[in-house]
């Protein structure tokens, strides 16, 4: 209620002061707009903070109306005319050699700023204004897929909403059969592990006693679920992810759950991606369950490996490939048979080679800066789980079998080994794995530390 009354009182503030803006610019009355970059350095010059707000309004409404050209255009400007003002580093250079005080150190500090991160503060007052530049952040993410020279605006962009979107602002809310329409409506919507297939399909994942859903939500974005995790109370570990989606499944009575299994964990801002909202969501829905289910002591995940199949695509064809021998290669050439998953004898043969690759891919597969291939896989190691388990045909959906021939992965998070888990991964990179997907491959002991279990 408090946000939302700031909210209206700053809309009104802005509506009057952009009618005086809008008087002021009808004197001369020949006198043109100001274009969207005289506008930003206007904002930047020091106005009134009431006709500031108004302004970072219609600059960001006037950005919101403009097609790909001027938005090209717009990010180049920040881009270099919102750059760094390199006389003003020059001088509190030689200012602070001078006389290194902590205050000439502070001048230092501001004016190493680009320009256009104050000028995004200052965008930030206008009502709306942080859905407004996370929204303006995805469009520049497009625009990077062809401009690499854009890249300095969204290092700026990382930086302030890392600050705006840290821990200390977030709110965890249980999403359940009661949340406001509105919000199940973008649960449906963002959704990008399992696709909720419709109202029903949403109920069965949040309405039942073994189920939950928790999201994160910023002040700032009302309404607007940032992250979300779906979890089911089971008996086990899964193995497979259409039980847990069957519409027929018995559901499992609370106090005889033992384990969480976080089956989907979705990103719903784009604008945000970079900013790390995932192991504080899961860190805090251990604490929730655990408090609500005291019996519930495993937490497990479901995980999908989107990019499995690609590299194992890519090893198969490889000669030279230290992964794949002669006789695997021939042996997994039956992935390319239609239906390959549904013949139980060619299934099994296939069975035997493909986990040794699948653990070679998850122990020792490494991309160019030394880190796990797998997006997953760094998540959640990089959060203190460990792998557990490689999951065979967990997944037969038309997308798993094209993005991970069906594979899907167990990461266990043992509460009393998180910390040590966490920091042995981000100190020595070492990847905590179970016995039964270690002794799958031959790797280095200080790539992988084999677990009991």
């Amino acid at each position: 209620m408090n946000t939302s009354f700031f909210s209206e009182m700053l809309q009104s503030i802005a509506e009057r002061s952009r009618a005086l803006i809008k008087r002021e610019r009808r004197e001369p009355a020949h006198e043109r707009s100001a274009s969207l970059i005289e506008q930003c350095e206007a904002l930047l010059s020091g106005r009134g903070e009431a006709s500031g707000v108004a302004l970072a309004q219609e600059i960001l409404a006037r950005y919101a109306d403009s097609t790909i050209g001027p938005r090209i255009g717009f990010f180049e400007a920040l881009a270099t005319t919102f750059g760094h003002d390199q006389a003003r580093i020059d001088r509190a250079i030689a200012a602070y050699k001078s006389a290194p005080t902590p205050e000439n150190a502070a001048d230092l500090h501001r004016a190493s700023e680009p320009r256009r991160l104050e000028l995004f503060r200052r965008l930030n007052l206008a009502p709306g204004g942080t859905a407004a530049l996370v929204r303006m952040r995805e469009q520049l993410l497009d625009a990077m897929a062809h401009r690499d020279d854009l890249a300095v605006i969204d290092s700026d962009f990382v930086h302030l909403f890392s600050s705006w979107f840290n821990r200390g602002f977030l709110v965890l809310r249980r999403i359940d059969w009661s949340t406001s329409a509105a919000i199940l409506e973008k649960i449906i919507r963002y959704e990008a592990v399992h696709e909720i297939q419709d109202w029903d399909d949403l109920r069965r994942r949040i309405d039942p006693p073994d189920r939950r859903c928790y999201a994160f939500f910023h002040p700032a974005l009302v309404d607007e679920p940032l992250i979300f995790v779906e979890v089911a109370l089971t008996r086990e570990i899964p193995g497979a992810i259409a039980p847990i989606l069957s519409d027929k499944r018995e559901p499992v009575q609370p106090q005889r759950a033992t384990t969480a299994v976080f089956y989907s964990i979705t990103n719903c801002q784009r604008g945000l991606a970079g900013v790390t909202f995932g192991h504080f969501l899961i860190k805090q829905v251990v604490e929730e369950v655990s408090r609500e289910v005291p019996r519930v002591t495993t937490f497990v995940t479901l995980s999908p490996a989107p990019n499995f199949a690609d590299w194992l695509r890519r090893e198969r064809v490889n000669s030279g490939s230290i992964v794949l021998d002669d006789d695997d290669r021939e042996t997994l050439a039956g992935l390319d048979t239609e239906g390959w998953w549904r013949m139980p004898e060619l299934a099994e043969k296939i069975r035997e080679p493909f986990l040794r690759a699948a653990a070679w891919y998850y122990l020792r597969g490494r991309n160019k800066r030394g880190l796990p291939v797998d997006a997953v896989a760094r998540f959640h190691l990089g959060n203190g789980a460990r792998l557990e388990r490689l999951d065979w045909l967990a997944d037969t959906s038309e997308r798993a079998l094209k993005q991970s021939y069906g594979l899907m992965v167990n990461y266990l998070y043992d509460l009393d080994y998180i910390e040590r888990n966490h920091e042995a991964y981000a100190q020595q990179r070492t990847i905590v794995a179970s016995s039964a997907v270690s002794r799958l491959v031959t790797t280095p002991a200080r790539e992988v530390v084999p677990v009991a279990g």
